[in-house]
């Protein structure tokens, strides 16, 4: 087969024969439907702040109503975009393949709404509540600027992992698990550089995967991966799974 795209034959073989992918995204998925990455810089009201001075457990005890407003402000921006192309090829793979582990850095819920299933979300959800003293999920009062947990009386926080916080232990040991077990692994619209995110293809690489990157422009780690395709996850994941399906 010839394809007539800069997608690499072997890739393709190597997707139709696997018995397990394994697939990690970034914000640049998120991005290509509208939903800015997270270290842009704030607009409107938020222009003053820093995301990474807003995503902390000490920004939420000193200010926890400020820290609402912003995430309340960024499922608005979530809910008003759409999940693109490239969501709706990573569900479609899901039926192709033997099996498909999607693990993905997004909070926005995008894949979801789009048609994955048992995604792994590595950064939590920003649509999900949790208490703050306990971390279990909960149903927010969004009629109160800090909502309260039912159970105990404390605020209620966005159900994100914040800078200075653990990796949920469950998402990180099925990240893990599938990383060692997959046959392909695909990075796609990661800037590859947030950890332990971006070590899931050194551990895929090392127990015998296959590696390919999707980005518009190559991470330092590009050059050791098998492939890497330059473009949009948008662009190239639709094209991807089409062979694949052939």
């Amino acid at each position: 087969m010839t394809t007539t795209s800069d997608i690499p034959e072997p890739l393709i073989a190597a997707l139709r024969d696997a018995r397990h992918v394994c697939v990690v995204t970034g914000a640049g998925v998120s991005a290509e439907s509208g939903v800015p990455t997270f270290r842009e810089a704030q607009v409107g009201l938020w222009a003053k702040y820093r995301a990474e001075d807003l995503a902390t457990p000490e920004a939420f005890m000193a200010d926890p109503e400020l820290i609402w407003r912003w995430y309340r402000w960024r499922r608005d921006v979530a809910n008003e975009v759409e999940p693109n192309p490239g969501h709706y090829a990573l569900a479609r793979l899901a039926g192709i393949v033997p099996r498909l582990t999607l693990v993905t850095q997004n909070v926005d819920n995008l894949h979801q709404r789009a048609g994955s299933r048992n995604v792994i979300e590595f950064h939590g959800n920003i649509f999900v509540d949790r208490c703050f003293a306990d971390g279990t999920e909960q149903t927010a009062d969004d009629s109160l600027d800090v909502p309260v947990c039912p159970d105990c009386g404390g605020p209620l926080r966005p159900g994100v992992v914040w800078f200075g916080e653990a990796i949920p232990e469950d998402a990180l040991n099925a990240s893990w698990a599938a990383a060692i077990d997959c046959d392909v692994f695909l990075s796609v619209g990661t800037s590859s550089l947030v950890y332990p995110a971006a070590g899931l293809a050194d551990v895929a690489q090392q127990n015998g995967a296959v590696v390919a990157e999707v980005n518009p422009n190559p991470t330092a780690l590009a050059t050791g991966f098998d492939f890497a395709i330059g473009g949009t996850s948008g662009v190239v994941l639709p094209e991807l799974v089409d062979f694949v399906s052939l």
